[in-house]
């Protein structure tokens, strides 16, 4: 099996980025090494991954800074060039990934190994009716959140490409200065028109927050035109679908609803991020505890004859039940 690191830039992300560790290390086959690249946060984002990194010594996460640029793609570019793993994840501070996301990743880039990027769908933790909310997410990446044709767009929330492909288009994805195109479609752009190819797996499930729905008109609409630019950046590229359309047409009525919901939640002192991926972690927690050898690090599923990667030394990570039972109460109150 392909060793997977994990990136995620940070910036202000006090609030969600433990929670996103949390899910990081809580895995059915631990990543080679999870990278926060934290940049100029005004908040305590990185005492917060410090602690982390001191309370999970056996996790290997290392905390970067990257001060000499404001902006999501210098940082990405800055974690994703100094990662170390076969296939590079990447997603946001505020995403938490279900227990079996790096194995289903490690496993979609070992099965194929003509895959250069992956991605998938996602569900809105802090929303209602998440399942439903998942399987329409599946629909739209599934059917028109592609380029070219039937060559599908990664998604930045939850995207993983493989580490040979990054460094093929690192030097060639645009910086957008302007800051006005969607980063990770233009890093699928650069790797469709680079001839590499792209692949969705429904199967490679995250999590992220519906946040983006509270902000104001005009500053929804600029992030929609996102789309459109990024596209006319790259005019020999095309599509049939134009997914903004739908999520213009969502956004009055999930508008009016997000702050509502996000009472309730308060009201019933939920926290939804926590409670994501509780059901599945307290099985995986169950099934560790029967088994005195839980996790087989990447280097040993290389030996028993899988697909070889890098045999790099990934380190599992074990979380107590108590700990996971500590969120537990949250669960059973929504």
């Amino acid at each position: 099996m392909l060793s997977v690191s994990l990136v995620i830039p940070a910036w202000n992300e006090a609030e969600r980025i433990e929670d996103c560790l949390t899910c990081c290390v809580r895995q059915t086959m631990p990543a080679k090494e999870i990278i926060v690249v934290d940049n100029k946060s005004t908040d305590n984002t990185r005492q917060i991954v410090q602690s982390f990194i001191d309370t999970h010594p056996e996790a290997h996460i290392i905390l970067m800074e990257q001060d000499a640029e404001q902006g999501l793609i210098p940082t990405r570019n800055y974690g994703l060039d100094h990662a170390t793993g076969d296939v590079l994840g990447r997603f946001d501070a505020d995403c938490m990934l279900k227990p079996d996301w790096v194995e289903v990743v490690s496993g979609v880039f070992t099965e194929d190994p003509d895959a250069m990027g992956c991605t998938g769908p996602v569900a809105y933790y802090d929303m209602p009716a998440r399942h439903f909310g998942l399987k329409g997410d599946n629909k739209i990446r599934k059917h028109i959140y592609r380029a070219d044709g039937d060559h599908p767009l990664l998604f930045g929330s939850n995207m993983a490409v493989r580490a040979t492909a990054w460094k093929r288009i690192r030097t060639e994805v645009c910086r957008d200065k302007a800051d006005v195109m969607h980063e990770d479609i233009d890093v699928s752009l650069h790797l469709i028109g680079d001839g590499l190819k792209t692949v969705y797996c429904p199967r490679m499930i995250a999590a992220m927050s519906a946040r983006r729905i509270d902000s104001s008109l005009p500053s929804f609409l600029a992030y929609m035109d996102r789309f459109k630019n990024t596209f006319n950046a790259h005019p020999r590229h095309w599509r049939f679908h134009k997914p903004e359309v739908t999520f213009r047409a969502l956004y009055p009525m999930l508008h009016l609803f997000y702050p509502q919901y996000q009472l309730f939640l308060k009201m019933k002192d939920v926290d939804p991020a926590e409670r994501m991926w509780l059901d599945e972690q307290m099985k995986l927690m169950d099934s560790e505890e029967d088994n005195d050898a839980p996790w087989v690090p990447v280097q040993q599923h290389d030996a028993a004859g899988a697909n070889a990667g890098s045999g790099a030394d990934a380190v599992g990570t074990r979380t107590s039940s108590a700990d996971i039972a500590a969120g537990a109460d949250a669960h059973n109150a929504a």
